[in-house]
């Protein structure tokens, strides 16, 4: 018997009761102090959005909402850090970050936390690169790295590589349809372009 693959998703949380998620496998929520809760309910609607793209594209994995974001999209390095950390022990096999810092301060830590998951058997998938900055840890060694591609089909993802040789995956930034809603009204951007991808890869 096959196990299931395990998809964390460090995010706002996830309605696991939204019918593009159907249910999560379970989580966790993990404050900027390092205390950690059960209460991963998303109440901004970002991580249950991400979540749906990647059930979508990996029907058959476990999802585990690993929150760290309540009220707004902010946290602080401390807090991401532990969330890395937590899906590692959890025996994670993907954990999906669609967000990021452009504080190189934040380097150090980050390049630890990524270095201590691969060596635990999770893979982290996040953005390289937006806007012409770069991002962490996305575009730290060890991690997938993401770019946006407006153009790719979202059943897919494109390859290609970086200037140090490193292979980046190009996916589209739309998120799993809603009916009746436009896809320009829709959340988009490199945070689905980031789920694509994971889902992709999960499935």
């Amino acid at each position: 018997m096959t196990s299931r693959i395990r998809v964390a998703i460090i995010d706002s949380g996830i309605h696991a009761g939204h019918p593009h998620v159907g249910s999560v496998a379970g989580g966790v929520a993990i404050a900027s102090d390092g205390s950690e809760g059960d209460d991963f309910i998303d109440r901004i609607g970002h991580g249950t959005a991400v979540a749906a793209v990647i059930r979508e594209k990996a029907p058959d994995a476990d999802l585990f909402a690993v929150k760290i974001f309540d009220r707004k999209l902010s946290t602080d390095v401390h807090a991401l850090v532990h969330a890395i950390r937590w899906c590692a022990a959890h025996e994670m096999r993907w954990i999906n970050l669609s967000l990021g810092t452009t504080n190189l301060d934040h380097e150090e830590p980050l390049q630890q936390a990524v270095d201590e998951a691969r060596a635990q058997g999770a893979m982290i998938v996040s953005a390289f690169e937006h806007d012409g900055a770069r991002w962490l840890p996305g575009s730290l060694p060890g991690a997938i790295p993401v770019l946006l591609d407006w153009d790719c089909p979202r059943e897919e993802y494109r390859i290609g590589a970086l200037d140090d040789g490193r292979t980046v995956y190009r996916a589209s930034g739309y998120p799993r349809p809603i009916p009746g809603v436009p896809p320009e009204r829709n959340l988009k951007g490199i945070s689905f372009a980031v789920a694509n991808v994971t889902g992709l890869l999960a499935k």
